[in-house]
């Protein structure tokens, strides 16, 4: 369980600027399908350990009740044996109303020890579903800012061939490739605009984990959260 807890909080604090690198650098977003196949991956495991462990504490909670309500009856028996002059029943009773508290004992630490795990599985849970939400919203707006980069370059090379029949000896031709150019031209300032907006969404993104991890940290030095 340690193992699966390890990497789940390597997953939850990878460096989100890295990831965009590496997708600018190799101009695709395969790095984040790679990263959210392994969030989404874990995330199963988590489910599981959760419910198995979610399982176990009711179980133990169960047993330790069970023997906690027999350790009450045996108590009240020894009083009613020793009332009765019953004395070798009431010593028999409280030899077994001591293994039965004993028991009852190794329950309540066993329980406390699966609550705090299933406490640390839910919330390591709630924390990468939460990074997977912002790792699959900003692979969307880096795939739309791809996209952008090849519409553009797309842009640039009609231009050029625009360019040459502007330049041609034909009057009709060179009007028609001016008007293209024209509309190209606005396209093109539209899709700078969206980039830049785009680019501020992304970069406001990435920022906001940045503060958010700031304030968790300045959180747990101030004793304000769990460790």
């Amino acid at each position: 369980m340690a193992t699966l807890l390890e990497k789940v909080q390597i997953l939850v604090s990878a460096n989100l600027h890295q990831l965009v690198d590496q997708a600018l650098q190799s101009n695709s977003v395969a790095v984040y399908n790679y990263y959210i196949r392994e969030i989404e991956n874990n995330l199963d495991k988590l489910e599981d350990a959760v419910a198995t462990v979610g399982g176990q504490v009711k179980t133990i909670r169960r047993k330790r009740d069970e023997y906690q309500a027999q350790a009450d009856r045996l108590d009240r028996d020894i009083d009613l044996l020793l009332s009765d002059g019953k004395d070798s029943l009431a010593e028999a009773a409280q030899s077994k109303l001591n293994a039965t508290r004993a028991t009852v004992e190794e329950y309540t630490v066993q329980l406390a020890q699966l609550e705090r795990e299933y406490d640390s599985l839910r919330d390591a849970k709630l924390k990468l579903e939460a990074k997977l939400a912002t790792v699959k919203q900003e692979r969307e707006q880096l795939q739309a800012l791809m996209d952008l980069a090849k519409a553009k370059e797309i842009s640039n090379k009609t231009m050029r061939s625009l360019d040459d029949l502007a330049g041609s000896r034909d009057e009709d031709v060179a009007r028609v490739a001016e008007g293209i150019r024209q509309r190209l031209d606005k396209a093109s300032a539209e899709s700078e605009m969206l980039a830049s907006s785009l680019d501020a969404q992304l970069d406001d993104a990435l920022d906001r984990r940045e503060i958010d991890q700031q304030l968790m940290e300045r959180k747990r030095r101030l004793g304000l959260a769990e460790g």
